[in-house]
């Protein structure tokens, strides 16, 4: 039987190995540094699938497997599941796209509440990278007050060469900048891509110069940025009014 914690991390050699085997999507695979032993199986499946590794400390294993026998080894199981790019796209229908693209938004708590908000304010799909970003983990599910079940996420292993894409299919891409022109300028009509960068730098250089065009918010205090979940909720119902107006 696969053992589960209440985070849903399963743990133990064979029960990590069994699922990694199946088809469950797994946010990562979790290893005891300086780990011996037959754990090669492991990684490469792991490496197979495209799920990333992780190292931690035994006491750190220890905690989030709730003092079960893990073995060194633990994989957080995904929240829901995670769609292909073209599956966004295709849920949009006759109506222009509107997609959320989070550029390696790290804490769960911003990215279920950039979820929640994207799937209220109409958006078709959210977009992250495979690394160095949250995944749909149950803290995300339960900040996203359960929108992870009516917005379809898709994880992806290269953000620009994604945006790439979306703008060979006709998207508008832009990202959310200090340096961006008053999000009041832009036009946001037609299908669009909105990028919000990481909590502690933004968007990545490469994400930065793959937008189309960079749009800030206005500050007014003393304050000089906004919280990201916060920032994407004014820009994304600035884009649901505008579509609204029309």
């Amino acid at each position: 039987m696969t053992s589960l914690s209440k985070n849903d991390m399963v743990y133990g050699r064979g029960p990590v190995r069994e699922l990694l085997r199946s088809d469950r999507q797994t946010e990562y695979l979790l290893l005891q540094k300086g780990l011996e032993g037959s754990i090669g199986q492991l990684i490469a499946l792991a490496k197979q699938k495209g799920i990333p590794l992780k190292e931690t400390d035994a006491r750190k294993l220890d905690e989030l497997c709730a003092g079960g026998n893990h073995q060194g080894v633990a994989a957080q199981v995904s929240a829901a599941r995670y769609y292909e790019l073209e599956e966004l796209l295709a849920l949009a229908g006759n109506e222009p796209p509107l997609l959320v693209i989070a550029d390696e938004i790290e804490d769960p708590h911003n990215l279920g509440a950039i979820i929640r908000t994207a799937e209220a304010a109409g958006a078709h799909g959210l977009i992250l990278p495979k690394r160095r970003s949250a995944g749909l983990s149950q803290t995300v599910a339960k900040t996203s007050a359960g929108a992870v079940e009516h917005l379809p996420v898709a994880r992806v292993a290269n953000l620009s060469a994604t945006i790439k894409t979306l703008k060979e299919r006709g998207i508008w891409v832009y990202g959310a900048d200090m340096e961006g022109v008053p999000y009041t300028q832009a036009d946001f009509s037609g299908p669009a891509a909105l990028v919000l960068g990481s909590e502690g730098r933004g968007l990545g250089r490469l994400v930065r110069e793959s937008c189309d065009m960079l749009v800030s918010i206005p500050m007014y205090g003393k304050m000089n940025s906004l919280n990201v979940s916060v920032a994407g909720g004014i820009l994304l119902y600035e884009i649901a009014r505008r579509r609204a107006a029309r």
